[in-house]
């Protein structure tokens, strides 16, 4: 039987009940507080995430620093639902408590949900323009290592840097890798000395995520960031698989293999054992011009992470990383340490020694989750010794960094503050030919960075800091970023400062060595200045019942001061000097992902570029960057991701050369092709088994003459450094995973 309560009756049960609860919850307290975190990585706070009180529609979004507040006289129940995009939800008995500390597990841990986040995901809630790519993103290619994990993904470029070492570099907003922030588990890494060959150094097995900002980040990480910021989520010792094993080879014999195992030693350790190996040992030469396609090489590498859990308010987390590498390019019948004579090959050979640790440890105050202490410190040491036809070229950098972070309130969470010092640690020393350079960076710093957020649709991140360079004196650096939502599914983001660098000009422009060109440094270098200033425009929305996105963004990098590299005024050399006059980067984008059919998502985007600089006087295009570029990547998926397929085609537009035909004068410039490439994937998953096959550069193009001169690799006229083209054609790849949770 089914009654009828009166409008008015039900009125006092809700007043009678409000009543009850404040017994039941603390009597003092007329709020309840709190701070939502990611599970894997309690540091982490969720910003946006929904706080409500069960049974109402009384709630309220999360702030910067991923704090709550919600007035007890909402609430019907003493529990709360806690919910955020691609986590699980919880609801939470606050009986009692007037704080109390949300940790999310991602959705991509439970078991459940198999299918989650088929496209490559723009945040809606962080203040910087993001990009996240997901665990499930890296699998839709080979991904052996870090320079693979972008083929899905617009924003982020990689490319060849000559035709003969192997090295990779990435481009964002038009720029070099130098000027994007590399971090891991947002710890400054993979920087200074090991820019040629650092995409090698990370093993895509070991990722769990990477997320791209584009513009400023913050002051937190330091000075260095001018274009934006790459951060890689390594696998977490306490959520990952048990076991997973990844095998793979290629068409042109290289071999990878992967295997993580994790364990939980007790209830407050849990620790990771990664293990990444890959060998190539197959000569090819498809071009038929006398060199290798593709570098030889061997590299070892073994990642160690650990993480100490204690309650709400203890968490630490350290790893060590050693790898070795040995690489080896050239002519076709070089061999390592050939004897100088008439008789000589062309080579180039390169060895890498790399020790890496880092610790992050943190303390939450009992009763206070907006509230925190954070430890972060991290040292590298890096050696390697190279050869490039006859020129040596060693070098060593030994790195020390450490932060110390607070955060808190001002008067309630929708103030938030982080203050903090740091201590940046640099010594580096190289040797080209008879040519030394060496320099010890000593750099204490402090920053501060507020945050406003209205819970509503209004996040302001504005920071500083002030860092006291022993060789280059104060550095001030200022950044801002704006989110503004217009509507829930309408967003703006406006970023703008300053970033500050001492650029490596060798090991930063390695390419121009497997060349003749000589390496001329006209005057002492300054550091590197530059502004930058954009923002985005996101619009979430629903058509025929599936969802889409459109992201558009641009951005302007100015310089005050560059390392100019100048391939243009001298064929026969690579000339170093500070900027005079201006150099810049514009850069826009517009992407569109739209779930077509169920399980079967399209992503779009065209990217355009105008980056110019000074050089001797005459401002012009900077080589090698493609003005116009499309990207289209289809992936379809069936229920439960038993099978999926992914195909990737990208159009290339001109990029303006630097060639060194024509010695004793200027360089002669012309344009690269017009070329497109498509790379796709198959994959299969049975219960704990995975294979996959897939292609990349299935239609085989190929740069026609990669090397200039290169009957003559020691005449006046070789240059391989002009790569702007896949070199070594179509090649097919295989591979399994296994996986035990």
């Amino acid at each position: 039987m089914f009654y009828t309560i009166p409008v008015r009756h039900f009125r006092r049960m809700s007043g009678t009940l409000a009543l009850l609860l404040t017994i039941l919850l603390p009597a003092t307290a007329q709020q309840l507080s709190g701070r939502v975190v990611d599970q894997t990585n309690t540091s982490q706070p969720l910003i946006g995430a929904n706080a409500v009180w069960k049974g109402t529609t009384k709630g309220v979004s999360t702030d910067a620093s991923g704090s709550f507040t919600l007035e007890l006289a909402d609430a019907l129940t003493p529990e709360i639902i806690v919910s955020y995009i691609g986590y699980k939800p919880d609801t939470i008995d606050v009986t009692g408590k007037s704080t109390v500390l949300v940790s999310l597990a991602p959705t991509s841990y439970i078991k459940e949900v198999v299918v989650e986040g088929q496209q490559t995901r723009y945040s809606s809630l962080t203040p910087t323009n993001s990009q996240i790519i997901t665990s499930r993103d890296l699998e839709k290619s080979a991904c052996c290592n870090l320079a693979e994990s972008f083929e899905t993904n617009a924003s982020v470029e990689v490319s060849t840097t000559d035709a003969v070492s192997g090295a990779k570099q990435i481009q964002m907003l038009g720029l070099d890798g130098s000027y994007t922030l590399l971090t891991t588990d947002n710890v400054p890494a993979l920087r200074g000395l090991s820019t040629p060959y650092r995409l090698n150094y990370l093993s895509g097995t070991y990722i769990e995520s990477i997320d791209i900002i584009k513009g400023m980040g913050s002051v937190l990480n330091g000075y260095e960031s001018i274009s934006g910021q790459v951060n890689v989520k390594l696998r977490d010792p306490e959520k990952t698989e048990r076991l997973y094993l990844n095998l793979y080879g290629n068409s042109l014999a290289k071999y990878d293999a992967n295997l993580n195992v994790s364990a939980q030693v007790s209830p407050k350790w849990s620790t990771l054992l990664m293990l990444h190996t890959d060998h190539l040992g197959n000569r090819v030469d498809r071009n038929k011009d006398g060199f290798m396609d593709l570098a030889l090489g061997t590299h070892h590498n073994v990642y160690n992470k650990w993480k100490f859990m204690s309650g709400d308010t203890w968490v630490s987390e350290f790893g060590f990383n050693a790898l070795r590498e040995t690489k080896l390019g050239g002519q076709m019948d070089y061999q390592k340490g050939e004897p100088l004579g008439p008789q000589q090959h062309y080579g180039t050979e390169s060895e890498t020694e790399r020790l890496s640790f880092f610790n992050k440890t943190s303390y939450t105050f009992p009763g206070r989750p907006y509230q925190s202490l954070g430890l972060i410190s991290s040292g590298v040491h890096h050696k390697f010794n190279s050869l490039y036809g006859r020129s040596p070229y060693n070098g060593e950098q030994n790195t020390g960094d450490l932060r110390l972070i607070f955060q808190s309130i001002i008067g309630h969470t929708g103030h938030t503050y982080k203050v903090g010092a740091s201590f940046l640690y640099d010594d580096y020393t190289e040797r080209l030919d008879a040519h030394a350079f060496a320099r010890t960076e000593q750099v204490p710093g402090i920053f501060a960075e507020y945050i406003f957020n209205n819970s509503k649709n209004l996040t302001v991140v504005a920071g500083a800091r002030t860092d006291f360079h022993n060789l280059y004196g104060t550095v001030f650096t200022p950044r801002l970023n704006v989110k503004y939502d217009l509507t829930p599914n309408t967003i703006f983001r406006v970023a703008t400062g300053k970033g500050f660098r001492v650029a490596n000009p060798i090991s930063e422009n390695t390419a121009a060595l497997v060349s003749s060109r000589a390496f001329v440094f006209r005057e002492e270098l300054e550091p590197e200045k530059a502004w930058n200033l954009g923002g985005s425009f996101t619009h979430y929305f629903e058509l025929g019942g599936r969802p889409g996105s459109f992201i558009t963004d641009y951005y302007y990098t100015t310089f005050q001061n560059q390392v100019v590299a100048d391939l243009y005024s001298n064929a026969s050399q690579v000339a170093f000097y500070n900027l005079q006059g201006r150099s810049f980067s514009r850069s826009f984008q517009a992407e569109l992902q739209y779930e077509v059919l169920k399980g079967f998502d399209v992503k779009t985007a065209y990217k355009y570029f105008d980056v110019q600089t000074t050089y001797d006087g005459k401002l012009q295009q900077r080589p090698m960057i493609p003005q116009h570029r499309f990207f289209v990547n289809l992936g379809f998926a069936t229920p439960f991701d038993k099978w999926r397929a992914d195909l990737t085609t990208q159009f290339f537009g001109l990029m303006p050369l630097a060639y060194m035909e024509g010695q004793g004068g200027a360089a002669n410039t012309r344009n690269s092709e017009r070329f497109y490439t498509l790379n796709g994937q198959v994959s299969r998953a049975f219960k704990r088994w995975e294979v996959y096959l897939g292609g990349e550069n299935l239609l085989n193009y190929r740069q026609p003459n990669p090397i200039l001169g290169a009957g003559d690799p020691f005449g006046s006229d070789f240059d391989a450094s002009m790569v702007w083209g896949p070199i070594t054609g179509r090649v097919i790849y295989a591979g399994l995973r296994f996986k035990i949770e």
